[in-house]
């Protein structure tokens, strides 16, 4: 069985050969963006709407993409095929990620050269639905850990970026409570946030809420879900929940794109 491809720097190559540098300013400072999709019957879903929303993101962090939207698009379509047929059936992640670049003159910010050039990859990998099954058959145990989500006024939540220790950090204490568990952020003023990889969303009398838009990343299955509602003619409205919302609600969801 032939390896997956992934594209990186303007080639694809072997999946195992996608490596950043050492002196990647996504490793030794975070510079780093990013987005996701999947697939349905192999075929990419919403591609538009994570693409335009990563080149906002890059926008927003002054990493210029090094090619187009269009071009991103067609890069895309062609490590799904490829990908794809390496395993029928099966539907894939595809991850768009982009870095400031490679500072080969400091690896810290001490020293700087003059120009840089982003380094951008996509790759792919099977989803593995298995790893989600008991959230569908028993949901999810979501505990707030002491770690508060970024404030907007210090990183803008509307960037999809890889500065998630902080996250990593709220995860590994709820899990010493429950290995099962999953972390949902308050922000400094106690309000609901979101998970470390989705949002979420109470339903109570006869309405669903979501966190304000400007206190997360709003999510394109968030969007999905805002339109299933206005089918349904379902009031979706944004307010500050706490955890007595939460508590007290009838339901609760967590939109994102993998499950």
């Amino acid at each position: 069985m032939s390896e997956p491809i992934a594209y990186l720097k303007g080639r694809f190559v072997p999946a195992s050969e996608c490596r950043l540098a050492i002196y990647d300013l996504g490793i030794v400072l975070g510079a780093a963006v990013t987005d996701f999709l999947r697939t349905f019957h192999q075929k990419p879903y919403r591609m538009d709407d994570h693409l335009r929303r990563f080149y906002r993101s890059c926008k927003y962090a002054r990493i210029e993409p090094p090619v187009d939207i269009r071009e991103s698009m067609a890069i895309s379509e062609k490590l799904l095929a490829e990908n794809g047929r390496l395993v029928p059936g099966q539907e894939l992640g595809l991850v768009y990620y982009m870095t400031a670049g490679e500072n080969a003159v400091y690896a810290g910010a001490a020293g700087m050269p003059s120009k840089l050039s982003p380094t951008y990859v996509q790759h792919t990998f099977p989803l593995r639905f298995s790893l989600w099954r008991d959230a569908f058959l028993r949901g999810m145990h979501c505990v707030t850990p002491a770690p508060r989500h970024w404030p907007p006024q210090c990183l803008s939540s509307k960037i999809k970026n890889r500065n998630r220790l902080h996250m990593w950090i709220g995860e590994q204490e709820v899990k010493q409570l429950d290995p099962s568990a999953v972390p949902l952020y308050l922000d400094i003023h106690g309000n609901i946030t979101e998970t470390g990889g989705s949002n979420f969303v109470i339903y109570r009398d006869g309405r669903v809420i979501s966190p304000r838009r400007s206190n997360i990343l709003w999510g394109v299955s968030l969007s999905v879900l805002e339109e299933i509602l206005r089918e349904l003619n379902i009031p979706f409205v944004e307010d500050d929940i706490q955890t007595w919302d939460v508590v007290n609600a009838d339901e609760a969801w967590m939109p994102t794109t993998p499950y």
